[in-house]
């Protein structure tokens, strides 16, 4: 996580969003007292989208974790995907 101010940013704002877009890094920019502003990748971003939306519901969220569960406790299984 990198933490500037306002200033600092304008300065050198393509060296912060390459920071950002490269490297995967969160961005914070402090505006004052208790405000700022968050910027992260579009990965990042559409990660966290997927992510809201497969917990959103109780029946999503349970067969994810039945999924973990059997991943770790070995009962997984593999199989070769099907090439065209």
């Amino acid at each position: 996580m990198v933490v500037t101010n306002i200033s600092d940013f304008r300065k050198d704002i393509k060296s912060y969003f390459d920071r950002v877009a490269i490297n995967f890094e969160t961005l914070i920019i402090n505006r004052g007292k208790d405000s700022g502003i968050v910027v992260i990748s579009l990965a990042e971003y559409n990660s966290l989208i997927a992510t809201n939306y497969e917990l959103s519901n109780r029946t999503n969220e349970s067969r994810l974790d039945s999924a973990v569960d059997k991943f770790k406790n070995g009962k997984s299984f593999s199989k070769d995907l099907i090439e065209e």
